[in-house]
């Protein structure tokens, strides 16, 4: 049996859509998920961005509302409440994050091309809300070019890059449950592919 077959056999969720909401893209850490969607925002004016709601603090540059709603603990809770959010966790411990709905349904609904692009834990949150929804995985080319994009970050000392190199290789290990898989040699690439398969499978909703 090839490695699509036994792909095809571990993905039961991932029928054939042609008519899915929106697009999830998603992937290790590392492999440059966030600049992917900036060559995007930038040149395909088409395609909708999720923008976040966070209740941790803005940083120098960041916009509300363009980089991320940054919100009250307060608010974030009761939009929890509310059932407002497609998927949300707590990151390192410390600050809420989430996509809220109502946004991402109204973009679909005008024939937009949704994309949130969001951590593995959220999409498989979206995943059992939006199973119709198409699931993307960027990969990096090799494991040595992810290490080589994680350690050349210079943010993290030995130790958390450890932890993060782990956290990487269970990552990867996630490939099977997407629909399809996109590898980020090339940025332009890789983002042509991924607005090309938005085109293809994006449709609008009423």
């Amino acid at each position: 049996m090839t490695s699509d077959q036994d792909s095809q056999q571990e993905r039961p969720a991932n029928a054939a859509k042609d008519c899915a909401p929106l697009v999830v893209l998603a992937g290790p850490t590392a492999v440059g998920k966030g600049t992917v969607s900036a060559y995007i925002r930038e040149h395909y004016p088409e395609v909708w961005l999720s923008v976040s709601a966070t209740t941790r603090a803005a940083r120098p540059g960041e916009v509300d509302g363009k980089h991320y709603h940054f919100i009250s603990q307060e608010r974030f809770d009761q939009m929890v409440a509310d059932g407002e959010f497609l998927e949300h966790a707590i990151v390192h411990g410390r600050a809420s994050y989430g996509t809220p709905r109502g946004p991402v349904t109204a973009a679909a609904r005008e024939g937009k091309l949704p994309l949130l692009e969001i951590d593995l834990q959220g999409a498989r949150q979206v995943r059992e809300q939006l199973p119709e929804a198409f699931f993307v995985f960027l990969e990096p080319p090799s494991w040595d070019e992810l290490v080589r994009r994680l350690v050349g970050r210079g943010t993290e000392g030995p130790a958390e890059r450890e932890v993060r190199l782990a956290t990487a290789r269970r990552e990867l290990a996630a490939k099977p449950e997407f629909d399809t898989t996109i590898v980020n040699d090339d940025v332009q690439r890789a983002a042509e592919e991924l607005v090309h398969l938005m085109q293809q499978h994006i449709c609008a909703t009423s």
